[in-house]
């Protein structure tokens, strides 16, 4: 949980904010970059804000969208109370699901049942509605 998923957390959120508004988060088009600072970025044309984003041309193929815009979904088959010992560890891992910038998922491999944790209400059944905890009468 500690590499893994914040790394690919990391790189889905870079595609995400890159296709929901290539304008801030992306770096436009790439014929016309400049790159600065060595790898730090790159600037459109001479000039102009620094831009950290991926590439139209990597998200766009020209008509439609090559990746669509999702939160990262992590499914983990283990006890509920080592991944909350792990999360209350880690201090990033426990920004990035309390802030909702990924969904994590818990198979139990025991029964098959699926939860999600959700911020603020802890583990939910796989179809219980946010706010509804598992396990209630």
């Amino acid at each position: 949980m500690t590499a893994p998923m914040v790394v690919a957390t990391w790189i889905n959120l870079q595609y995400y904010g890159s296709t929901v508004d290539n304008r801030r988060f992306g770096s436009g088009n790439k014929v016309l970059h400049n790159v600065v600072g060595g790898a730090i970025g790159v600037l459109e044309g001479n000039g102009g804000d620094l831009r950290t984003g991926l590439p139209m041309q990597s998200l766009h193929d020209g008509r439609r969208w090559i990746h669509e815009p999702l939160r990262l979904s992590v499914v983990l088959q283990a006890p509920e109370t080592p991944i909350e010992e792990i999360i209350a560890r880690h201090a990033l891992v426990r920004e990035l699901l309390d802030n909702g910038w990924l969904h994590l998922f818990r198979w139990d491999d025991r029964d098959g049942s699926i939860q999600r944790r959700v911020p603020g209400c802890g583990w939910v059944s796989g179809g219980a509605e946010e706010g509804e905890q598992s396990g209630g009468a």
